[in-house]
């Protein structure tokens, strides 16, 4: 938007903070070479366009704000001669990607010294050749420095993963070989078993209705249910007492066995209707590795079950396999950093699931959600491990307009009122030193801001600290990352 034309003041530009060290000669190739232009209110130049001016304010009132999602959000306010905006970067040249970083607007009729972004450029190089060399170092050092350690925090984010899935894996293959190794004792047994049950006395019939009780125990044993402690104890005691009755020793090592696979009396009364009272006890002992062996088949199952589920979880975490960009279920993205994730959440923390889960699929880049997931759960939990205390981190899903909210709340301490507007600022980290990088956050926020044209926002207070990322449930075309203002 171009203003109306007015004429330039050299008195007027070297009263300015800015300008009042400068000598007459540069002042005047300032008014030469710029342009003083009145605007009414209204916008002077919006967010995400080419940097082709630098405003200083002489009159009136300016407002800075940035796009966030489908808001603009107020980032500055200012009636104070001097104050400026625009292509203040300009120095910087063609390394950097010269565009707005706010959007600019006036609420009064307002009066700026316009520069043209080239000629800014030329006199800061010609005239403070020392101050431009250590502001491009800074610029671009501070830039190397946070992709750095924003790479190393990846890798060690990488890492913690790693050896959380190690672990997670480990159990259960340390269970599927811990079964194995109980079943083939077991198989074993029942060879040996069978051997003597063959050589005994028993009919052809009673045989035949002895294979047909033990095809019926398998079945049982498959559809068997889980039971409480205490009611797994009384149905023990029974059977305990029905083979002591029967004359079968050991009786209280068999009962268990037999509880866990859902058999009661009325099994063991159709065994002996089977078979004459003298095997009684061979056919049952026979029957008990029937059990074990399909006790332990079911557990070789789960467990690698468990194994295939966290290869799924990590693949659906890492993303590999699929597009960067897509339509996404966040609460697929959720489950799968959780189970990342859970060997350091610990025992003493409780994790609640408040999903809504008619919310639709959202266009996203899954990827990189899963490592804001991963910040933020990671900042609740070292949060309310430093109480030494049980907490509950509750992670909710809703819908809120036209946005997704993902909310995470921790039951920590809160974050201290005095470093509230810093929480976002890169390298800023309450964590011990060698604990914490700072760009956790910084990275959250770009992610969500820049690449999902969402918001990221907090509340906090003791007991009570809530992080919700808002995404838009509609597509739209991924905003390219802004270079901080």
């Amino acid at each position: 938007m171009n203003g109306r034309p007015m004429p330039c003041s050299q008195e007027e530009l070297g009263s300015l903070f800015l300008f009042e060290k400068l000598a007459p000669e540069q002042i005047a190739r300032l008014c030469r070479e710029g342009r003083v232009e009145e605007f009414e209110p209204g916008p002077v130049y919006g967010e995400g366009d080419a940097a082709t001016c630098f405003y200083v304010l002489l009159e009136g009132t300016l407002v800075l704000s940035r796009r966030i999602g489908d808001y603009d959000v107020e980032i500055n306010r200012s009636s104070s001669r001097g104050v400026y905006a625009g292509a203040f970067q300009a120095y910087l040249g063609d390394r950097l990607r010269q565009v707005y970083n706010s959007s600019l607007r006036v609420i009064e009729p307002t009066r700026f010294f316009v520069l043209p972004a080239e000629t800014f450029a030329a006199v800061m190089r010609e005239w403070f050749p020392m101050a431009v060399h250590l502001l491009e170092g800074l610029f671009f050092g501070a830039k190397s420095t946070q992709e750095a350690v924003g790479q190393r925090e990846r890798l060690l984010a990488l890492g913690s993963l790693s050896a959380g899935l190690t672990h997670e894996l480990n159990n259960p293959a340390a269970a599927a070989v811990r079964a194995t190794s109980a079943l083939r004792e077991r198989v074993a047994g029942m060879r040996h078993k069978l051997g003597i049950l063959a050589a005994g006395s028993y009919r052809r019939d009673s045989l035949q209705t002895l294979v047909d009780v033990q095809e019926r125990t398998a079945e049982r044993v498959a559809k068997a249910t889980d039971l409480s402690p205490l009611e797994a104890s009384d149905r023990e005691d029974v059977l305990s007492d029905w083979l002591d009755d029967h004359g079968i020793g050991d009786g209280w090592q068999l009962a268990p066995t037999f509880v866990q696979a859902g058999l009661d009396t009325e099994w063991l009364d159709q065994v002996a209707a089977a078979v004459d009272s003298d095997t009684l006890e061979g056919a049952v002992r026979w029957l008990n590795y029937t059990v074990e062996t399909e006790l332990l088949m079911n557990e070789i199952e789960d467990s690698t079950h468990r194994v295939s589920a966290l290869v799924t979880a990590a693949k659906q975490y890492s993303q590999l396999d699929r597009a960067p960009h897509q339509v996404a279920d966040v609460h697929e993205l959720l489950d799968s950093t959780l189970l990342m994730v859970s060997a350091k959440i610990g025992p003493h923390l409780t994790v609640v699931k408040d999903y809504d889960r008619s919310l639709p699929k959202i266009p996203a880049y899954p990827g990189e959600l899963n490592q804001v997931w991963t910040n933020l759960i990671d900042n609740a939990v070292s949060a309310m491990n430093s109480t030494g205390a049980d907490g509950t981190l509750t992670i909710r899903t809703a819908r809120d307009g036209d946005h997704l909210l993902v909310e995470f709340r921790d039951t920590g301490p809160g974050v201290p009122e005095e470093i509230r507007d810093r929480v976002f600022d890169p390298f800023f980290t309450t964590k011990p030193v060698g604990e914490g990088t700072g760009l956790g956050l910084d990275i959250s926020w770009r992610i969500v801001a820049n690449k999902h044209n969402g918001d990221l926002r907090f509340r906090s207070v003791p007991g009570d600290t809530r992080f919700q990322v808002r995404l838009p449930l509609a597509s739209a075309a991924p905003t390219p990352p802004q270079e901080p203002s």
